[in-house]
């Protein structure tokens, strides 16, 4: 085999998986196995989410080493689950090089997402989670309007600006000056909690969690980079929101509440959830699948809050069992778990700490600032906690069963022996 086109066919794979979304480690894992695969002595693999080097010993004793610059990332599940298909078909058949390019190129042509389809995801993530956020009818028609105005506006700037920050700073800034307005004049009568369901769509805290997962597992130059990332997009977005209220002076805030009706909430949140798979590039019954799981992880969310009302433990737990079932679906649809983990764990995204930590800066409140911080920090924490319990736990599940769940760098010296 001509193992530097191999390689490359490789890396093309893995490139293709950590610009949609791939987690780091589980992207490590696919590559390792996929250098196995082909028979190779020796294989060491490193990835972060902006570089990844493979260098491979072949069966003839030669050394290659190929590198892959990654500028940007856009979660597209539905091509994260075709590239997760196709790596294992390479591990089952080890097709030779043009074989493996057209595979490839087979995943990476499939027919894109109906653009109509963007629109209908971002009313329902925004106004959806505007209603769960404790909006009334009036301001759930702002939100629409807002949230369609993301998806056109944000299409239009995606092709013409990469950096996170500016394009959420333009982005919130619009949004926020929209509602303002509207709400002036009369339609919609609560700013902040509109602005709150708004900003789901564009923050990053998922980023964050993962960034401290990443670090819990040890994995600090990838922890440290999505964190950063992260940071950068919620810098935006409160950037751009408080220099709409300085702009439109006299911007006032009558709190931070969830609607009072369990089934307004589970509802809502659904929906809203619904709408961020398709927003993810969710497809099938996949959607179904992560709808299935928001309900049920807000729902225990509010039974463990019920019987002790502390948002760092209902938050770690209801995160325990979204990464359980996230687990249990990928098993059951041959699937990388990440497309049934993102969106049901949207609930317990704190949106809404962001936008109060911003408010209290703004308004010189630093108490308020202070504590939002707090708890903004906290469920990212539970969130990432309860993402490792998951991923320990079903280690030693899979070693009890003897089943291999994920390799990585062997001893090479055993291997040659």
């Amino acid at each position: 085999m001509d193992y530097n086109r191999i390689l490359q066919g490789i890396l093309d794979i893995g490139e293709a998986m950590l610009e949609s979304g791939a987690e780091n480690f589980r992207l490590e894992d696919s590559l390792y196995r996929m250098c196995k695969a082909y028979g190779c002595k020796r294989y060491d693999v490193y990835a972060i989410p902006s570089n990844i080097q493979i260098t491979i010993e072949t069966p003839e004793g030669e050394i290659i080493t190929q590198i892959r610059h990654i500028e940007s990332t856009e979660l597209d599940c539905d091509r994260l689950d075709y590239l997760n298909n196709l790596s294992r078909y390479v591990c089952q058949n080890k097709p030779d090089a043009d074989e493996l390019h057209e595979k490839y190129m087979e995943v990476m042509n499939r027919k894109k997402q109906h653009p109509a389809a963007k629109y209908f995801a971002g009313v329902m993530g925004g106004t959806g989670f505007a209603v769960f956020f404790g909006c009334n009818f009036m301001d759930a028609i702002v939100a629409t309007i807002v949230s369609l105005m993301i998806v056109a506006v944000g299409k239009w700037l995606s092709k013409r600006e990469s950096n996170l920050m500016f394009y959420n700073t333009i982005l919130a800034f619009l949004s926020e000056v929209i509602i303002i307005l509207m709400v002036r004049v009369g339609i919609g009568e609560h700013p902040d909690r509109i602005m709150i369901g708004i900003v789901m769509l564009l923050i990053s805290a998922l980023g964050i969690t993962n960034g401290i997962r990443d670090l819990l597992q040890r994995d600090f130059i990838s922890g440290f980079l999505n964190i950063m990332n992260s940071l950068l997009g919620a810098a935006g977005i409160v950037f751009g929101i408080a220099f709409a209220m300085l702009v439109l002076d006299g911007v006032s805030s009558d709190g931070f509440i969830i609607s009072h009706s369990i089934t307004v909430q589970l509802v809502s949140c659904t929906i809203a959830c619904t709408g961020f798979a398709l927003w993810f590039q969710v497809r099938g019954r996949q959607v179904f699948y992560s709808s299935v799981g928001a309900f049920f992880t807000w729902a225990i969310y509010l039974i463990v809050f019920e019987i002790e009302p502390s948002n760092f433990l209902a938050t770690l737990v209801a995160a325990v069992f979204v990464a359980t079932y996230a687990f249990i679906m990928s098993r059951i649809n041959k699937a990388p778990s990440t497309i049934f983990l993102t969106a049901p764990v949207f609930p317990l995204i704190p949106g809404p700490n962001l936008y109060y930590m911003m408010y209290g800066c703004l308004t010189r409140d630093i108490p308020l600032a202070f504590n939002e911080t707090v708890v903004l920090l906290a469920t990212c924490l539970a969130i990432a906690l309860g993402f490792n319990i998951v991923d320990i736990g079903s280690r030693m599940v899979m070693h009890a069963l003897k089943r291999e769940f994920r390799i990585g760098k062997k001893d090479p010296f055993a291997r040659r022996s």
